[in-house]
């Protein structure tokens, strides 16, 4: 069981979760007025996603976003800074191969960000899936942490047929849909990731202090990532 207390920011209320695994915690936006009690962790005005950044820091050099369809036995991928967002590829794989593939293809395609969906039922309730999801991203998390990349999770509710929907649009065929299904509901959570500026994503925060300390430092190959300027 994963439990709940709140963060308190200048600017937002934020929720730290801790998750089943012994290795992460879960950071989300909330607006509740009440009073909490203060818990040492970085936050989402320390992490903020590349979506919210941009949209303060027009100008601002950063990675590619990575968007992440996680199913059962296939997981699509996506892949923007923001425009263009496009559909990457389907991985069956799973376990530690499906986490150090998707470490490989982030490398290779300039990502510094995950964004997960995380599914979710039509009145916002977090379904059996959701859980075997959060496991997957808090390994990714303590993965993509030792390299200074963060890992997010955006409701996802509603993206696969959001993503049907677009391939019947393009006339794709049913062979195709049935091929890049998972990737094209990637690329919607991407779109619904960037449509919203990240706003109600949740940070997955790894809970080693030094792996933290890595994530403020961000990306070692990316000079602009929080500069001193910021």
């Amino acid at each position: 069981m994963w439990t709940q207390q709140v963060l308190p920011l200048p600017s937002q209320k934020v929720l730290l979760c801790c998750s089943s695994s012994k290795n992460s915690c879960f950071v989300r936006t909330h607006n509740s007025k009440k009073g909490y009690g203060r818990v040492k962790a970085l936050t989402l005005e320390e992490l903020p996603p590349n979506a919210l950044r941009r949209k303060r820091e027009p100008h601002w050099r950063g990675g590619f976003s990575l968007g992440l369809d996680l199913g059962l036995a296939r997981t699509g991928l996506a892949l923007s800074k923001g425009f263009s967002i496009r559909p990457l590829t389907v991985l069956e794989l799973r376990g530690q191969k499906l986490e150090v593939q998707i470490i490989n293809i982030a490398e290779q395609e300039e990502a510094d960000e995950f964004i997960i969906g995380l599914p979710k039922s039509f009145d916002g309730k977090e379904t059996p899936q959701s859980n075997k999801v959060r496991s997957v991203a808090g390994r990714l998390a303590v993965c993509a942490a030792e390299r200074g990349w963060r890992v997010y999770l955006q409701d996802e509710h509603g993206t696969t047929t959001e993503a049907v929907d677009r391939m019947i649009n393009m006339g794709l065929g049913k062979s195709s849909q049935q091929k890049k299904l998972d990737a094209y509901a990637a690329m919607m959570v991407l779109e619904r990731y960037f449509s919203t500026s990240g706003q109600g994503t949740e940070l997955v925060l790894p809970k080693n202090q030094e792996l933290q300390a890595k994530l403020q430092r961000g990306p070692p190959k990316d000079v602009d990532f929080f500069s001193d300027e910021d």
